[in-house]
């Protein structure tokens, strides 16, 4: 038993130990926000990104989406990845959720940014949207909107 509680608690550290670094890219509007982003690798498998989302809104959302971008050290964009986040999340309720990094190789000179850009209210057809690329590439370059 204490073989294998050491086995678990050396794993969690290695993975701990490869975190990489992620910002949140938000549009000033959105109806979700993210908080506690974390990206934990392993040598075996992709990054995985775990993510706190809270409701902003007094109304129950359907579903949202969150993009991942990861920029290089030139500060151009090498991937983007579009995954629907929580379903079903209740007025100013908070849910963490999970998102497999399958944008290819991550470099330590990189750079990550996730966001919300799209959501849609329970029992309703219209979407809440936001091209969040722009802003995540002034956010990377440190330019100014």
């Amino acid at each position: 038993m204490l073989k294998h509680f050491v086995a678990i608690t050396a794993a969690w550290l290695v993975i701990g130990l490869a975190d990489l670094p992620i910002a949140v890219v938000a549009a000033p509007d959105s109806p979700v926000r993210l908080d506690h982003l974390k990206v934990f690798s392993a040598d075996d498998g992709p990054p995985v990104l775990l993510y706190a989302a809270t409701n902003l809104t007094s109304d129950p959302l359907d579903q949202f989406t969150v993009t991942v971008y990861v920029f290089g050290k030139d500060h151009l964009l090498k991937a983007r990845q579009v995954a629907p986040g929580r379903r079903n999340l209740d007025a100013r309720e908070t849910k963490y959720s999970a998102m497999v990094l399958d944008v290819g190789p991550i470099e330590p000179t990189d750079s990550l940014m996730a966001g919300v850009d799209q959501a849609q209210k329970v029992g309703s057809d219209d979407w809440w949207r936001f091209d969040l690329r722009t802003l995540a590439e002034q956010t990377v370059t440190g330019k100014k909107p």
